[in-house]
């Protein structure tokens, strides 16, 4: 990290404003080749200055530019940002010229990669810069903030920090057995203070589902047999014509995909082919890919006909639904009812046709979801898959130890063990990582960030 990056951190495009960011150890005499106010140079941090940018004699924009000198800055280094008129020419020609002076071209998220390696911030907290980035809603914006400012950090470290003292009282145990004054670290006790640990964990991780549904949605499938509305339905919930709807069974082969926002709940909705034994070979293999799609959805939308008895594929539906998230819609409310609902549970009747009851559905939803309590909580949440992977596989891990007491492995077994899961909740925050995990992490990143 001994050079000096630049990049432009806005989006391309004709807008007032562009900014184009620079970070490194020469940061502020690059700019400064090419910046017509000269004072710039000795400048305290955290000021902003007026001038030109200049490529010899010619004048390239007028400039706010803004100097940030290590390490009070975002990556710990001297960051020069220069605050351009927006449009694709002029920011190219800045960035250009920068590049020309002896920067280099900075790599999707190297900011914030830059960040971490010089320990501003941690693996999570850089998870939420992205998160952040990304939010859809206000309440995972706030999940995100919370992150970024270090609340899931501050999470990990307190379990590290229980953990290192049971650890560090086992050692004690070991070492000096003679001293009466030391509080005697009994597997019993061990076991205790590890169920105690292995309590906390798991509500984290339950309660984290709930931070992963906020920020990243919840994958929604339409289904049910071949007319009964399922595209209708879809078009009605999203307020356009995305689906094709016609009375031909079968007319929807493919998933089709599109997003709903209710309040603080994003709806990865899937419009699936209609579930029905078949002879078509294309028409097939839209219904295995449905059925599948109920296995990974997490909710589940099943459509009903109010006009039709209940049949045989409606029934093989039902029961592949009993142990997921479902919520069962009876359409076409307005025509005769002929259905024998009895058997349905969680039930919305609406029309599709005449958009009546449509709005029951997400209220439906957030109850099923329990919105209205998530919203009153801390908002402290694991959002990444890579950060929740490694806290199951600690859970997993604190288990097998505590299986492994009731078995009578010896002590400085069980010592060991610990710190393989001390070591493990460090990989979280990025106490030890990988440079093939941060290349992946970062890479997600926009260029400028």
């Amino acid at each position: 990290m001994d050079d000096t990056i630049a990049a432009i951190s806005t989006a391309q495009g004709v807008g007032a404003i562009s900014i184009i960011r620079v970070s490194g150890t020469d940061a502020i005499k690059i700019v400064n080749k090419i910046f017509s106010n000269k004072k710039f140079l000795d400048a305290p941090s955290h000021t902003i200055h007026y001038g030109y940018i200049m490529d010899g004699d010619e004048r390239i924009d007028e400039v706010l530019v803004t100097i940030m000198r290590a390490p009070k800055t975002f990556t710990k280094e001297d960051i020069v940002e220069i605050n351009a008129h927006g449009g694709i020419m002029t920011t190219d020609k800045i960035l250009e010229l920068l590049l020309v002076n002896g920067c280099r071209l900075a790599e999707p998220g190297e900011f914030t990669k830059r960040a971490f390696l010089n320990g501003r911030i941690d693996l999570t907290e850089a998870e939420g810069v992205m998160d952040l980035i990304n939010s859809k809603t206000d309440i995972s914006r706030k999940i995100a903030l919370n992150q970024v400012g270090g609340k899931v950090s501050s999470m990990i470290s307190d379990l590290r920090d229980e953990l290192a003292g049971i650890i560090a009282n086992i050692e004690v145990n070991i070492d000096y057995p003679e001293y009466e004054d030391i509080e005697e670290m009994t597997i019993e006790k061990i076991n205790s203070n590890l169920s105690e640990l292995e309590s906390k964990i798991d509500k984290i991780l339950k309660e984290s589902k709930n931070g992963e549904i906020l920020t990243n949605g919840i994958k929604t499938a339409i289904v049910g047999k071949p007319n009964v509305g399922k595209s209708s339905l879809l078009n009605r919930l999203i307020g356009e014509d995305k689906a094709i709807v016609t009375d031909i069974q079968g007319t929807t082969r493919d998933s089709v995909e599109a997003t709903l926002r209710i309040d603080n709940l994003i709806l990865n909705l899937i419009d699936t082919a209609g579930i029905r034994k078949t002879e078509d070979v294309v028409e097939s293999i839209g219904v295995d890919k449905s059925l599948k799609l109920i296995d990974e959805a997490d909710l589940i939308l099943f459509v009903v006909n109010y006009n039709e008895k209940l049949s045989h594929d409606d029934l093989v539906i039902l029961d592949k639904l009993k142990d997921k998230n479902y919520i069962t819609i009876v359409n076409k409310t307005d025509l005769e009812k002929k259905i024998d609902d009895d058997k349905l549970s969680n039930v919305v009747y609406v029309s599709a046709l005449n958009d009546d009851n449509i709005d029951e559905i997400g209220n439906k939803i957030k109850k099923l979801f329990n919105l209205e309590k998530i919203e009153t909580t801390d908002l402290t949440y694991l959002t990444s898959a890579r950060s929740g992977a490694i806290l199951r596989k600690v859970l997993d891990s604190v288990k097998a130890v505590r299986k492994g007491i009731e078995e009578n492995y010896p002590i400085d077994m069980v010592e060991i063990d610990l710190k393989d899961i001390w070591n493990l909740l460090g990989e979280i925050i990025g106490e030890s990582y990988d440079e093939e995990l941060l290349d992946q992490l970062f890479s997600r990143f926009c260029v400028g960030k």
